[in-house]
């Protein structure tokens, strides 16, 4: 609202007219605040559900495994760790090298120390055998 208003006399029909062509009407300015504010909701739903979007598709690249750890007395733990390796990748379908470490890590964190340097080195042979090409010498 204006601060310096100026009062004058005139007619109610020059007043009228006068402050129709000055100001807009009442309903045209309810109007206009109306459809603001639905465009302002458009536009918040149409942002929110692109956010639905994105979290959707974010949870559909993320693969959830499920590892159970079993105490196994072995006689051949090389062996017992490579077959569970092998398992654990096809099984889950890994791929990915985040995927690939964490399955490292959890077999790390899930042994004793005494067999780290063990688990390492098959993890390697193991990652070595399904993801390089072969390469074979004639």
């Amino acid at each position: 609202m204006c601060c310096s208003c100026r009062f004058s006399v005139s007619s109610s029909e020059e007043a009228e007219s006068s402050a129709s062509d000055r100001f807009p009407s009442v309903s045209s300015l309810a109007h206009a605040m109306v459809q603001e504010r639905l465009d302002q909701i458009i536009r918040e739903r149409m942002e929110a559900s692109h956010a639905e979007r994105r979290r959707q598709q974010s949870r559909e690249g993320t693969k959830f495994v499920v590892m159970v750890a079993m105490e196994k007395s072995s006689y051949d733990p090389r062996v017992d760790f490579r077959e569970s390796m092998m398992e654990m990748i096809t099984a889950n379908r890994l791929q990915d090298a985040k995927d690939l470490r964490s399955l490292l890590n959890y077999y790390i964190s899930m042994n004793a120390t005494e067999y780290h340097s063990l688990i390492l080195e098959l993890f390697h042979e193991v990652c070595t055998n399904l993801f390089l090409p072969c390469k074979c010498h004639w």
